[in-house]
């Protein structure tokens, strides 16, 4: 637990609020669900990540990112693939609380869709953030002869930036753009936020839908 703590700072400040922000609803938000309370403690600890990353982010240069990706461990894919598999979970909390939506006064389902769109979009935001930062760890830590990642233009030293770039445009397009993936394990990541983008995306398609067809009625 110290180890991770050590080697992922934000991720744990983060962790530890939207848990606490999560318990503390119990009796700061006395009328609220069990679902409404997880999805609370979810959101404030995935915008605050988010928030702590971009600040991160705007001040890395490419020796940082290859400095924290030496640091960092085999925890990371754990950590990936528990993100991962949180954030879809929330996209299950959000169905269970659309339909529990109805028959709610139109100004309570303002606040109702304006909260499930906060909890789809930062969950959406992690999900490209997380893979970006794995993909930075497994193209510094490569050790083959070519880069595992072909950047255009032929960027060896790439920032954080860069992996934001290639991770943001499979979570938009689920396909990859103009880097090249090289290495068998890096085409599994590929693979692996493919199928998790296409699930979101078609969450979010589905729930505009919803809330369209809400809003009309």
């Amino acid at each position: 637990m110290r180890h991770i703590v050590h080697t992922h700072p934000r991720l744990t400040i983060a962790a530890l609020t939207g848990l606490s922000c999560g318990i503390a609803s119990i009796w700061v938000l006395p009328d609220t669900t069990l679902t409404q309370k997880l999805l609370i403690g979810w959101d404030l600890g995935v915008w605050l990540y988010l928030i702590l990353m971009f600040i991160r982010t705007l001040h890395s240069s490419a020796g940082d990112v290859r400095r924290i990706a030496l640091i960092e461990d085999e925890n990371a894919g754990t950590i990936l693939m528990t993100v991962s598999i949180a954030a879809l979970a929330s996209l299950a909390a959000i169905i269970v609380e659309i339909a529990g939506s109805k028959g709610l006064s139109p100004h309570a389902q303002l606040l109702h869709h304006a909260f499930t769109g906060i909890t789809i979009i930062g969950s959406w935001l992690m999900i490209g953030v997380v893979f970006s930062l794995h993909y930075a760890r497994l193209f510094y830590t490569w050790t083959g002869k070519d880069p595992a990642l072909s950047f255009a233009g032929g960027e060896k030293n790439p920032d954080y930036w860069d992996f934001l770039y290639f991770s943001f445009t499979l979570s938009v397009a689920v396909q990859t753009s103009d880097v090249g993936v090289a290495t068998p394990q890096m085409r599994r990541i590929v693979l692996a936020q493919s199928l998790i983008c296409f699930v979101f995306n078609t969450a979010i398609l589905g729930f505009s839908i919803n809330i369209a067809a809400s809003l009309f009625n």
